[in-house]
């Protein structure tokens, strides 16, 4: 597939990405760990979930079976 790819592409494709990352909206220090400890606090909260309901249809199945 690289072998498609003219070598002036690639120049332009770069000029291009640092284009587009200089638009973008960076989180400070502060934003960034609010953020990430609450993706950490529902990740919690979704597999303790997971989790409970995972060993109350494992103790019905010991039930029925």
């Amino acid at each position: 597939m690289i072998s498609n790819i003219s070598a002036g592409r690639i120049p332009s494709f770069l000029r291009e990405v640092r284009i587009e990352l200089s638009k973008v909206t960076w989180l400070n220090r502060k934003q960034t760990v609010h953020l990430t400890l609450i993706v950490i606090a529902v990740s919690v909260a979704v597999a303790s979930f997971i989790a409970s309901l995972d060993f109350a249809f494992t103790k019905l199945m010991e039930i029925l079976i």
